[in-house]
């Protein structure tokens, strides 16, 4: 019956796309589906019949299961519908997304078997995220060349060297909070998120005195149309969501070429170049075993990765953050009275800014956080290829089908998360029962953990002090729905609240609020 009804939905959704559009649009889009509904049938059907003798995972390989896949994916209920083929087919099964064949891994050990595989399994995305993210950028390359990359990045945001950056940080969030909120009495909270961490990234990673905000510089209307093309089928039309993505893509790679060239220009002379600090640096500084220098192709593509990767998944996390304090008063008043203590603290120093064992006294805080991502995480997973056969859960997996690792089924297994649909920050504590490996993914794990762990939790934590010590708001839609947007979950409807400024500590004349003060349960 469930099935049924997926099916149905995903054809539902596809009508409706077709009827939106002119007609002209709409029998061009027709006219591919139907050659690619045909091929993908038959292609699906050679595939499944061209491995006699091999125990296949069990599961759907036509059109209709990609479809309500994404279709889940856009509600934000792909954890629904992973829960749902789990119960149907166990924890090994098969579908189909985009034009591949996909082996779907669930549980601790499918995670680890994934993340931790050797030459017979490597790194590969779809088509659409091969082109956005580009064909050099860490997300894709293997074995030497991903150790370099992932060396120059965690050169940069290695806690050691953010410690030196976290006044600057600071002032970013605090110039951005006060342009987008000052004077305001209803603002969107998901905007908010999304411009304070775009000008945090650009500021800090690109090496941009204005947070990249100047008109002449990026804008984040591109970044979100460049990432909405991650998910989209592949087909570069000017009107389709990915002929939209490569469009921007390709504005936002002209300006990092001519950031590489300027740097490039500003480190021959050393004494310009020896105060630089950013992710640019970074990059040309490194080399490889032969002393070789990276491309610039390989820089900008790296660049547009960390620009897509930290943006969307930071903003969701902020942005749910922000909606948890606004419809959970339990959770408000306790992330409250930890961020009056530091900001009490924070008045014995010089120049009033948090430094680095301020914000490692947020551990209230950063539990809250890790229990959001642990609900809601920024991402559904990651693919890997097959180079091989390989065998896993009893099951033959074929040479060249992808491999999908999720994170919800271990981040809602009852055995590894006790009641798992509550919200409990506490399962974070360090006194608590350690959580083992391979069960929490929010970042990933193994060799393609993501390296700006700690960078993401050093502004999420410093947007929430200054947001929570200086303002009061209300959400204007409770309870409000999550949906992906175009593949990190966020408030449906943007998180709309009425927002009153509080009676600022440090300037006592500014503000329309009553003062501080912990809501009422």
């Amino acid at each position: 019956m469930h099935h049924s009804l997926s099916s149905l939905e995903a054809k539902m959704e596809l009508f409706s796309i077709l009827t939106s559009s002119s007609f002209e649009f709409q029998m061009l889009i027709l006219a591919g589906m139907l050659i690619s509904l045909g091929s993908l049938y038959v292609l699906g059907y050679l595939n499944l019949n061209m491995n006699p003798g091999k125990k296949l995972p069990p599961g759907s390989s036509f059109i209709f299961d990609f479809i309500g896949f994404t279709t889940a994916m856009q509600k934000g209920k792909s954890a629904e519908w992973i829960a749902s083929h789990f119960r149907k087919y166990g924890p090994v099964f098969r579908s189909r997304v985009m034009a591949s064949q996909v082996a779907i891994l669930t549980g601790q050990l499918g995670n680890k078997f994934l993340l931790t595989a050797n030459d017979s399994i490597v790194s590969d995305n779809f088509k659409s995220i091969e082109t956005i993210f580009g064909r050099r950028s860490l997300s894709q390359v293997e074995g030497s060349r991903h150790k370099l990359l992932k060396g120059a990045l965690m050169n940069m945001l290695k806690p050691e060297k953010l410690q030196k950056f976290i006044g600057e940080m600071e002032s970013i969030v605090k110039r951005v909070l006060l342009q987008e909120l000052e004077g305001k009495d209803m603002v969107n909270l998901v905007t908010v998120s999304r411009r304070v961490i775009f000008a945090i990234t650009c500021t800090m990673l690109l090496g941009l005195p204005e947070g990249g905000m100047d008109e002449n510089i990026l804008h984040l209307e591109d970044l979100k149309a460049t990432s909405r093309g991650l998910m989209a089928i592949p087909f570069n039309i000017p009107a389709t969501a990915f002929g939209k993505a490569c469009k921007a893509r390709a504005k936002i790679s002209k300006v990092l070429y001519n950031l590489v060239k300027k740097r490039k220009t500003e480190t021959e002379d050393e004494k310009m170049g020896s105060h630089k600090h950013d992710m640019i640096t970074s990059f040309l500084n490194v080399r490889d075993e032969e002393g070789k220098s990276l491309m610039d192709e390989e820089i900008v593509d790296n660049l547009m990765t960390l620009l897509l990767a930290s943006n969307d998944s930071t903003s969701s996390l902020l942005s749910l953050f922000l909606q948890r304090l606004g419809d959970d008063n339990n959770v408000y008043n306790k992330v409250f009275e930890e961020q009056m203590e530091i900001a009490k603290l924070r008045e014995g120093s010089m120049d009033g800014k948090l430094i680095w064992n301020k914000t490692q006294s947020m551990k209230y805080s950063w539990r809250v956080a890790q229990e959001i991502m642990r609900l809601t995480p920024p991402s559904t997973g990651g693919t890997r290829i097959s180079t091989k056969d390989i065998k896993f859960g009893g099951y033959d997996i074929p040479k060249g089908w992808r491999l999908l690792w999720v994170t919800s089924p271990t981040h809602m297994d009852p055995d590894i998360f006790q009641e798992p649909e509550k919200f409990d920050p506490s399962r974070f504590e360090s006194s608590s029962k350690s959580i083992a490996k391979f069960t929490y993914l929010p970042f990933g794990a193994g060799q393609r953990i993501c390296p700006g762990i700690e960078f993401a939790r050093i502004e999420v934590l410093l947007v929430i002090h200054h947001l929570v010590t200086n303002y009061r708001w209300t959400p204007m839609i409770h309870d409000e729905p999550v949906a992906t947007d175009p593949t990190t979950p966020f408030p449906a409807m943007g998180l709309p609240v009425k927002l009153l400024q509080m009676v600022d500590p440090e300037s006592p004349e500014r503000g329309a609020g009553s003062g501080a003060g912990t809501r009422a349960p």
